[in-house]
Order: C-alpha cells, then sequence, then structure tokens
C-alpha cells in the first residue's frame, strides 16, 4: 500500500509542479463562456416548460431504468426515440448510448478486428483513441485536416493488411489450411478512417468531402464524431456530415445529446445491421445501465424544441459579433463553430489569463499542455445563444486589453 501511495503522490506532484493539476470546481457566479451548452437548451425555461408538460403524459414512469437495455431497461419509448433520432438525422438506424465516450468507445472496441487498421485524425476525442487502442486493430494518425498525410496513411495500410494476410497464409499453409483460410483473409481485413467533424480543442472542420473521397477511394470505412455539430450545422442542425451532403457515404456518426441539445447521453447512426452488430458486440452498450426516462424524455423533448425554432441564426450572429470585436485575429484559430480559441502559448500565461477573465467576470477555460502541443496552449471560448451580446462585447474588450 505505501508503495501505490507514493506512486500516487508522485503523479500529483508531478502535475502540481508542471502546473497542469486538474480540480474539479463550481463557477456559477461567473458568465458561461466555458461550457457546450451552445444553444443555451440546458438553461432554457421554454424547453423546460416543454419537458414537464409532457412528463405528465407518463404518472407512471420509473426513476431509473433498473437495468442495463438487454435485460430490463429497455422499453417502447425508448426505441421510439431512435427511430425519431434516425429519421431526423437522414440514418437508416441509431443505438443510443449513455455518453459520447461510450458510444466511440462501443464502436471503435466493436468493429475494427485484429488485423485491420484503424486511422485517425491526430487530434481526435479520446473516446476515439482508447476504443481504437481496445480492438487491437493497427493504429496510424494523420497529420490534422491534412489530405496527403491521410492519403500516406491509406497507402500504408494497404500494405500491412496484405502483409498481415501473407503471413497468416504461409501460416496456415504450414498447418496444412492454405485454401481453408485464405479467402477469409481476403475479404476480413478493412480499413477504418475516424475523425471529427467540428474539433473540440480548435473549433475547426474536417475538409469531410475530402476525406469521403480518399475513403471510397481506398475502401475505407468512414466513422465521424459530430458532437460538436450536431444542433449547430446542417439542416435544423443535423450536422456537418448532413450539411456536405454525405449522410449516405459516411458508415457511422457519433451524435451527443449533452452539447447544443443540453440533455445526455448519445446515439450511433448508422445502418440496421451496424446497429445489431453494436447491440451483440459493444461492450459500453452491453454492460451498461440504461439512462432513465426522463433523461430520454428531455432528449425527445430538445429535438422538438430544435426543429420547433431557428437557433442557428442567434449562434450565428454571436460567432460573427465575437470574431468582429477581438483586435488579436492572429491569435484566433479560424473557425465557424461556437467554440473560438485564442492561443496563448505557454501552461502559465495561458493559465493567467484565465484567472484574468475570472477576475473581471468571465467563466472562460485554458488548454493547457500536454492536452495540446507545448506552444499551442490556448483559451477555449465557447460563445451560447444564452450570452447577450453586451456580455460578448465585455469579454471581447476584457481580452483586448489584456493582449
Amino acid at each position: 500500500m505505501k508503495a501505490i501511495d507514493s506512486f500516487i503522490h508522485e503523479r500529483l506532484n508531478q502535475r502540481q509542479s508542471t502546473g497542469t493539476s486538474r480540480q474539479l470546481s463550481m463557477n456559477d457566479a461567473l458568465i458561461d463562456f466555458s461550457s457546450n451548452d451552445y444553444l443555451g437548451f440546458a438553461r432554457s425555461a421554454e424547453l423546460k416548460i416543454c419537458f414537464e408538460s409532457a412528463l405528465k403524459k407518463y404518472p407512471d414512469y420509473k426513476l431509473g431504468s433498473t437495468g442495463s437495455r438487454l435485460l430490463a431497461g429497455n422499453d417502447w419509448f425508448t426505441e421510439n426515440l431512435e427511430k425519431q433520432i434516425a429519421a431526423f438525422h437522414l440514418a437508416e438506424s441509431a443505438l443510443i448510448f449513455n455518453s459520447g465516450y461510450d458510444a466511440n468507445l462501443g464502436l471503435l472496441s466493436s468493429l475494427p478486428q485484429r488485423g485491420d487498421t484503424i486511422i485517425t485524425d491526430e487530434l481526435v476525442h479520446a473516446s476515439i483513441i482508447d476504443g481504437a487502442r481496445l480492438s487491437h486493430a493497427h493504429r496510424y494518425t494523420f497529420k490534422h485536416n491534412d489530405l496527403n498525410s491521410l492519403e500516406q496513411k491509406l497507402k500504408r495500410a494497404q500494405g500491412t493488411t496484405m502483409s498481415d494476410r501473407s503471413q497468416t497464409t504461409v501460416k496456415n499453409f504450414a498447418h496444412g489450411s492454405f485454401m481453408a483460410d485464405r479467402k477469409t483473409n481476403y475479404t476480413r481485413e478493412k480499413i477504418y478512417i475516424a475523425v471529427e467533424s467540428i474539433y473540440s480543442m480548435d473549433g475547426d472542420e474536417a475538409p469531410l468531402k475530402e476525406i469521403c473521397n480518399l475513403a471510397e477511394q481506398y475502401h475505407a470505412a468512414l466513422l465521424v464524431d459530430e458532437a460538436h455539430a450536431t444542433g449547430v450545422f446542417g439542416t435544423q442542425g443535423r450536422g456537418l456530415v448532413e450539411k456536405e451532403g454525405l449522410t449516405n457515404r459516411v458508415f457511422a456518426r457519433t451524435i451527443t445529446f449533452g452539447k447544443a441539445l443540453g440533455t445526455h447521453g448519445a446515439a450511433i447512426l448508422g445502418s440496421n445491421v451496424l446497429r445489431s452488430y453494436l447491440i451483440n458486440f459493444a461492450r459500453s452498450f452491453i454492460y451498461s445501465t440504461a439512462a432513465s426516462f426522463c433523461s430520454h424524455l428531455a432528449t425527445e423533448a430538445a429535438y422538438q424544441f430544435l426543429i420547433q425554432h431557428d437557433h442557428q441564426l442567434a449562434i450565428n450572429q454571436r460567432i460573427h459579433y465575437f470574431k468582429e470585436a477581438i483586435y488579436a485575429t492572429s491569435r484566433l484559430i479560424e473557425s465557424r463553430s461556437p467554440i473560438q480559441i485564442l492561443l496563448i502559448p505557454g501552461n502559465r500565461e495561458a493559465k493567467n489569463a484565465e484567472q484574468g477573465l475570472k477576475h473581471a467576470g468571465f467563466d472562460v477555460r485554458a488548454v493547457l499542455s500536454p492536452t495540446v502541443k507545448a506552444g499551442s496552449e490556448r483559451l477555449r471560448i465557447c460563445l451560447h445563444n444564452h450570452n447577450s451580446f453586451e456580455e460578448i462585447k465585455n469579454l471581447a474588450s476584457t481580452i483586448n486589453q489584456y493582449l
């Protein structure tokens, strides 16, 4: 036990000495420029009334689901919600997970197999990285949004799978099973590309059309995390994949409810066959207690609210207003999303900027290395429909004074 305690203290001391120690905090008194509640749904009084009104229709609802979906946690409401979500996003099917992390973990850990290859953008979310690690597939990363780098990795992946096939063929031949296994090996090994449509730490967009073209050229399946695009991009908030007209060219999409929709949970969009596969093989789905009825009802209400009003106009106006008000535009990463990144190199410098904004009444968070590369530390500023133009103006003025 002493050795374990020493290890824990040593690791924590390392974080504290480099200024990267994480702590839980509550900043309710500050003006929110850090949450992912882009459309203001989580605090919307109107949406809350809609939810409470809907809840009255189900007086016998349970507080908890009482089990996993495969045991006691499934019901007609959840399955109907999945059908609504799939129809809204122009997908054949949807499968709800308890979080975006669970969704990506389940998809990436169960679909690619040993001998397959996963190629990810270097800036993808940790859930994609962790899922890929659990898959035992070959893993490559390509430079952020760099199509040439992606194509190089696709070519390498083709060589890797061919090499694996040759090795397996020799092994099987030596065991007298060459002909029996040869066909299986040629059809089994596959290539997957995993990207985000909007990157959470940069706010920029993936070149989805060009990535789709490469995926099709090299017979790879494209997986797109739409967590930060859902509700903000596309027709009525269907996401960037729909906005770019790629719904029939992307193999699977991850959407989340806990950001622009203001509730909790996520879903994988894809084919009916993919849904059945995940129900059978995605461990984060199989072995998790399902979310509660109230959580699913809130998500249904959020989708209805999304459809009934034009929320994108308001958020786009705020994005434009903020970018016009900032003097140091060279420090801003190009972004059309509510995520606006202001580069302030150095952990200490970025942390000091965060503290200065907090003293001025603004909840803005610094993103430090090693979460981002050393020298690319930044302030991550999230804009919302609940932010008034006056609040945005004051934030920009404070930043201008600091820089």
